[in-house]
């Protein structure tokens, strides 16, 4: 059976690692819509290599290179924020929803609106905008599948199961590249160094974020929204392997555990195919090659963007929104050379002790509120200039 199939951020890693298997799999997907921010020539190469209905760029300033790239193809070319926002809309039964930031939050309720399939790998959906985004998937009755390796393995481990019946769930974390360090060491830490994640090859502010193991927070408030079973039911372990990619603790004591290789391909194979299961070219484990698996607590006086985490997701409303862009800010001047690398967490720390905006109840309403609180963030760092 052939299923349509549209992929918002098309160019970055999670849409180059899904049209990999799609590309593998030519009969089992028809692409509808492919979407890039500005980079007009990697993206009509793609189009014209799948035969995608409509390109688009979410940066209109490229669209006419784009228009000319895909000349005499028949693909349509479209530009800007509102043209995401339609072809999110044209009803494929599967959405990759890839695009990172806040720019990816219209599209992808867009396509919830739809009421399909939507495979989520945009962190700021459920971080910024869980309650709002939870509540038109019920609505719409949409089916939401988690691609992040953590919350797909959730997903897998509690297939079948009533969460009634949960006792913990447990997210893996590598620990990042500073698992070791001393709290001394960190202060001192430089951006080439926060970047060479020691599992996993992935862009600079989300390496930054696995070394301040904030990702792991808000992957923590992704795993509220998406699993709904509490604060309390849900934790953190430190697994420097990336081998168990997360745990299911049901209350008889048996513990269901997600293993794979550290390929995002695997759990996006589990997304495109659900509820059946495809082919991958991932090297299978080798569990006796891999000789031991190891865990440990987390230290959340070294790495405290943990409980700041776990803390916004018990306070809820703008909270959780605040902490992400506020951490976004922060990264980027960490990268810039402008901070510390502790001081990330503490400016977010700072801010979040702050007077926050009201409760978003809207989409419009998050994205005011990430508006916000990118201007106290600057505001908070200003005398670090």
């Amino acid at each position: 059976m052939t299923r349509t199939i549209s992929i918002l951020g098309a160019t970055g890693s999670v849409g180059a690692s899904t049209l990999d298997l799609v590309r593998r799999n030519r009969a089992g997907f028809h692409v509808v819509a492919l979407t890039a921010n500005s980079q007009a020539s990697d993206l009509a190469a793609l189009a014209r290599e799948f035969n995608a209905e409509i390109a688009v760029v979410a940066d209109e300033s490229c669209l006419p290179q784009l228009r000319e790239a895909l000349a005499g193809s028949g693909i349509e070319a479209a530009g800007g924020p509102a043209a995401l926002i339609e072809a999110a809309s044209r009803g494929a039964d599967i959405t990759v929803a890839a695009i990172v930031g806040c720019a990816g939050l219209a599209p992808t309720m867009a396509a919830i609106e739809q009421g399909g399939t939507i495979a989520l790998a945009n962190k700021e959906a459920l971080v910024s905008a869980g309650d709002v985004m939870t509540a038109a998937v019920a609505r719409h009755g949409a089916t939401l599948l988690p691609v992040d390796s953590e919350h797909n393995a959730i997903f897998q481990c509690l297939a079948g199961n009533d969460l009634a019946h949960v006792r913990w769930i447990t997210l893996t974390a590598s620990g990042g590249p500073f698992r070791d360090w001393s709290a001394e060491r960190l202060v001192h830490a430089t951006p080439a160094e926060a970047v060479k994640h020691p599992n996993w090859s992935m862009g600079a502010k989300i390496s930054v974020d696995s070394a301040t193991m904030m990702n792991k927070g808000l992957e923590f408030i992704e795993a509220f929204h998406l699993f709904p079973v509490g604060v309390e039911r849900l934790r953190i372990i430190v697994h420097p392997q990336s081998i168990v990619h997360s745990m299911v603790e049901y209350r008889d004591g048996s513990t269901l555990a997600q293993l794979g290789p550290s390929d995002m391909r695997v759990p996006i194979a589990s997304t495109l195919a659900w509820p059946a299961r495809m082919d991958t070219p991932c090297t299978p484990l080798d569990l006796a090659a891999i000789g031991e698996l190891t865990f440990r607590a987390t230290d959340e006086l070294r790495f405290p963007a943990t409980r700041l985490a776990r803390e916004a997701a018990c306070a809820g409303g703008a909270a959780p929104a605040v902490l992400n862009a506020v951490n976004e800010i922060a990264v980027a001047a960490f990268l810039a050379g402008q901070i510390g690398f502790t001081r990330i967490v503490a400016y977010a720390d700072d801010v979040l002790s702050r007077a926050l905006p009201s409760p978003p109840t809207s989409l419009e309403e998050v994205i005011a509120v990430d508006r916000e609180a990118r201007i106290l963030a600057r505001e908070a760092m200003e005398p670090a200039h």
